[in-house]
C-alpha cells in the first residue's frame, strides 16, 4: 500500500521529503553525458534519498548566505547538481533564479542583464564553472557576492522532519525569467503554490499510474532555465515520484538522435521540444536509426513554446511510424512564463486537428474552414482544451468573444504567476483574475488555436496578418531558405501611411545559387506571399546563416530582427 502523500497543495519540498522515505534507493533524477561523438551515453543517478541531502546540503549553506527572500542565482550547466541546487533554494525559502553557465556562447549580454536586475544575494555554480563565474562578474562589473559550487559541499545525516520552516504557498519560489522575443527579459515571481499547480496540470494531462513507478518518466533535454524544462524536467517528477532522465541542449543538437534513443529507453516516456526540435530529428537521423528505436514506448512528446507546424507533425509521423511512434502520443501545446508555463494540449490519446483557416475570414479575425489546405491563409493546428484553468477569448476593450472569432487570450487559474520582479508598474493580473497574454487566439469546439503573438501581428491596410503564417508560406515557396531561420515583421512605409511586409532569412548553409538564380527564387517567394495572403512583399532580404536573432530558448527574436533591419546591420548575402 501507498503511504499517503502530502496534500496536493504542499511544496515541492514536502514531495521530495515524501519520496526519499518512502522510495530512498529508488532512481530519481538521471543526467547523460556524451563526452564524445561515439558514447551510447554516461549515466550519473541520484536516487531520492541521495537528492533530497544534496539539496538539503544546498539549502545549508544558504542559510548561511541569505536570508529567506533574497535571491540565488543558478549560474551552471543542466544536470544533477542543477536540480540539487533549485530544490536547496525551495527548502532554504531562498528565491532561485535559474539561468546558465557563462560559458553558453552569445548569450552574455542577457545573463549579464538578468544578474544586475534580480540582485543575487549568491552565485550557485559546481566545481567546473568556478572559474567562468568569477572571471564573468569581473569583467561585466556586476557587484561581487559568493559563488558556491555546489558539487563541493558536504553532504550530513539529516533526519526527515528536521528541516527549516516550509515555504509559504504565496512565498515566491523562483524568477522565470522570459526569453525576450518581443522585449527586454524580465522575472515573473512564481510562488510555490503556482509551481505546484502547474505541475499538477502537466501530470494530469500526461502522466501514467502513479502508484507504478515505472509507468512514467520524464526525458527531456530542454534547459532547465527554460520554464517547461523546469517543470516538466523537475517540478513534475518531484510532485509525481517519477524519474526523470536529463541530457544537455548540445548533445541534443550535436546528435538528436541520443534523444530519440533515451525516449526508447524507459516505459511511459514523456518529453516536450519545440516545433523546430522535431523536423530537426527528421533532417539529422538517419533513417537506419528507426530499426533501432522503441517508440511505442512513449507515452507524450509535447509540441510547443513557438508556432505547431502541422507539416512538422506529418514528416516526424512518416519519419518514425517504423519505430512504432503511435501518431497520437504527439500533443500541440500552449503555454507561457505568467502561467507557470503550462496552459493547454492535445491529450496523447487522439491524433492532433488541425483547421485549415479562409484567407479573408482569418484577416478580419474569424476562424472559417478554407475547401482545402492549398487555399488557406493558414493551418492551425488545435492545442488542446485547458487542463486546471480557464480561457477566453476577448477584444480589444476586453469584452469576452464568442467560439471562432479571433481576439486576445486571456487565462485565470492557480499557476497564474504573482507579478513581475522590480516592475510594480505592470500589473500582471486584472482584478477579475485573469491574465492578458500578448497572444491572438480563438476557441473552437472548447479547443485552444493560435494564431499569433499581438505585438508581432502585422497590419497592412488595416487586415491582420501573422507573421508565422508568413514565414511558413516564404520557406514552402523556395527551397533556398533554412527552415525556421527566418522573420517576417510590418515596418512603416516610406509616406507614412501605414505598414508594409519585410522578411529577413537565412539562406541554407550548403547551397551557393547564382544571382540569377536568387532573383527568381524572390520572385516566387513574392508571388507565393500574393497569392496566400493578399500582400505584396515590399522587400526579402537574405542574409547568412546564424544572423537573425534568437531568444535564449531557440525563438526567433523578430522584434530584435526589426530593429536590425531598420538600423541596417545585416549584412546581405
Amino acid at each position: 500500500m501507498t503511504p499517503a502523500r502530502p496534500p496536493a497543495d504542499a511544496p515541492l519540498t514536502d514531495h521530495l521529503r515524501h519520496w526519499a522515505r518512502h522510495r530512498p534507493q529508488q532512481r530519481a533524477f538521471s543526467h547523460v553525458d556524451f563526452p564524445d561523438t561515439a558514447s551510447p551515453g554516461q549515466h550519473r543517478t541520484l536516487g531520492w534519498r541521495a537528492l533530497d541531502a544534496r539539496a538539503r546540503a544546498v539549502a545549508d549553506r544558504l542559510v548561511t548566505l541569505a536570508a529567506p527572500g533574497d535571491r540565488a542565482a543558478l549560474v551552471m550547466p543542466q544536470g544533477l547538481d542543477y536540480v540539487a541546487a533549485f530544490l536547496g533554494c525551495l527548502y532554504a525559502r531562498v528565491i532561485a533564479v535559474p539561468l546558465f553557465s557563462p560559458r553558453l556562447p552569445g548569450h552574455a549580454g542577457g545573463l549579464a542583464a538578468v544578474l544586475a536586475d534580480c540582485e543575487p544575494g549568491c552565485l550557485l555554480t559546481d566545481s567546473a564553472t568556478v572559474t567562468a563565474v568569477d572571471a564573468f562578474v569581473l569583467d561585466h562589473a556586476l557587484p561581487a557576492v559568493p559563488v558556491v559550487p555546489v558539487d563541493r559541499l558536504p553532504l550530513q545525516r539529516f533526519a526527515f522532519d528536521e528541516v527549516e520552516a516550509a515555504p509559504v504557498p504565496d512565498d515566491i519560489a523562483y524568477l522565470q525569467y522570459t526569453s525576450g522575443s518581443t522585449r527586454d527579459p524580465v522575472g515573473v515571481m512564481i510562488s510555490h503554490a503556482n509551481v505546484v499547480a502547474n505541475a499538477r496540470q502537466a501530470i494530469d494531462a500526461f502522466a501514467g499510474d502513479l502508484d507504478d513507478p515505472g509507468a512514467t518518466t520524464a526525458v527531456g533535454w530542454l534547459p532547465l532555465f527554460h520554464d517547461m524544462g523546469l517543470v516538466l524536467s523537475v517540478a513534475a517528477p518531484v510532485l509525481g515520484g517519477f524519474p526523470s532522465v536529463l541530457m544537455d541542449p548540445a548533445a541534443f543538437l550535436e546528435n538528436p538522435a541520443r534523444w530519440l534513443r533515451l525516449l526508447s529507453a524507459y516505459d511511459g516516456t514523456i518529453s516536450a521540444a519545440p516545433n523546430f526540435a522535431y523536423d530537426y530529428c527528421v533532417a539529422r537521423t538517419d533513417p537506419a536509426v528507426a530499426d533501432e528505436l522503441r517508440l511505442d514506448r512513449v507515452r507524450a512528446l509535447i509540441n510547443g513554446s513557438e508556432p505547431v507546424r502541422p507539416g512538422t507533425i506529418d514528416r516526424f509521423r512518416a519519419a518514425f511510424a517504423p519505430a512504432g511512434l503511435d501518431p497520437a502520443v504527439h500533443c500541440p501545446a500552449y503555454g507561457l512564463a505568467e502561467a507557470t508555463v503550462f496552459v493547454s494540449a492535445d491529450a496523447p490519446t487522439a491524433e492532433p486537428t488541425t483547421v485549415a483557416c479562409d484567407a479573408g475570414a482569418l484577416a478580419e479575425g474569424r476562424i472559417e474552414s478554407a475547401q482545402d489546405r492549398a487555399g488557406a491563409a493558414a493551418v492551425l493546428v488545435s492545442c488542446g482544451a485547458p487542463v486546471g484553468q480557464e480561457v477566453r477569448i476577448v477584444d480589444a476593450e476586453g469584452a469576452a468573444l464568442p467560439q471562432g472569432r479571433v481576439g486576445e487570450i486571456e487565462l485565470r487559474g492557480p499557476n497564474m504567476g504573482r507579478g513581475y520582479w522590480k516592475r510594480a508598474d505592470r500589473t500582471l493580473l486584472d482584478p477579475g483574475g485573469w491574465l492578458r497574454t500578448g497572444d491572438y487566439g480563438a476557441l473552437l469546439d472548447g479547443r485552444l488555436l493560435v494564431t499569433g503573438r499581438l505585438k508581432d501581428v502585422i497590419i497592412v491596410d488595416g487586415r491582420n496578418h501573422y507573421p508565422q503564417d508568413i514565414e511558413e508560406t516564404v520557406q514552402s515557396a523556395v527551397d533556398l531558405v533554412r527552415r525556421d531561420r527566418l522573420a517576417a515583421f510590418g515596418v512603416t512605409r516610406a509616406d507614412d501611411t501605414g505598414e508594409e511586409l519585410v522578411v529577413v532569412a537565412e539562406h541554407r548553409r550548403e547551397l551557393d545559387p547564382t544571382e540569377e538564380e536568387t532573383r527568381a527564387r524572390e520572385r516566387d517567394v513574392r508571388a507565393a506571399v500574393f497569392a496566400r495572403h493578399g500582400l505584396r512583399l515590399a522587400a526579402l532580404l537574405l542574409v547568412p546563416p546564424g544572423s537573425v536573432p534568437r531568444t535564449s530558448s531557440g525563438k526567433v527574436a523578430r522584434a530584435a530582427c526589426r530593429a536590425r533591419f531598420l538600423d541596417g546591420d545585416f549584412d546581405p548575402w
